[in-house]
């Protein structure tokens, strides 16, 4: 048997880079920072609200999901991971998403993003108040763009 993700050293590592992002350009943190980076690790992946991340590749390809975002995506973390971000939205909505991140490249995060989303099984779902940040690696360099949200509603199917 594999070990949870949230025990996998490139996901604690994620993990890191995750939350010293948000605590760098919000000045809080996203969850408790106490104990081990892999007890932030697990807590992180075990939060009751969503979050994700994205890569620096030119299409990026989500690179993180805890189980809240699994679950709202329908996806394992094998499929949601080889996907590409913009595949989160529909067609239709990948104009305003790409404005989105533009806004969040500029100015580093974004508070107040609502939008709609597609599952991997194609429920659509209704997304209010997330924060979308830029990601820094440990040296400072992109490292792609998170984004978390506690608030959603699917929406009927059309």
């Amino acid at each position: 048997m594999t070990n949870p993700p949230w025990q996998q050293p490139e996901w604690i590592t994620q993990t890191q880079i995750i939350l010293d992002s948000f605590a760098k350009l919000l000045n809080r943190d996203l969850i408790d920072r106490s104990g081990s980076e892999e007890e932030q690790s697990q807590r992180l992946f075990e939060a009751p609200f969503v979050v994700v991340s994205h890569n620096t590749a030119e299409d990026p390809i989500l690179n993180y999901g805890n189980e809240t975002a699994l679950r709202l995506w329908e996806a394992d973390l094998e499929t949601l991971t080889a996907m590409p971000s913009r595949k989160t939205a529909e067609l239709v909505h990948r104009d305003e998403r790409a404005e989105l991140l533009r806004r969040v490249t500029e100015n580093g995060f974004i508070d107040d993003y609502q939008g709609i989303r597609i599952s991997a099984t194609g429920k659509r779902f209704q997304i209010d108040q997330a924060i979308v940040w830029n990601l820094f690696d440990q040296e400072g360099h992109p490292a792609g763009q998170a984004a978390t949200f506690s608030e959603w509603e699917m929406l009927p199917e059309l």
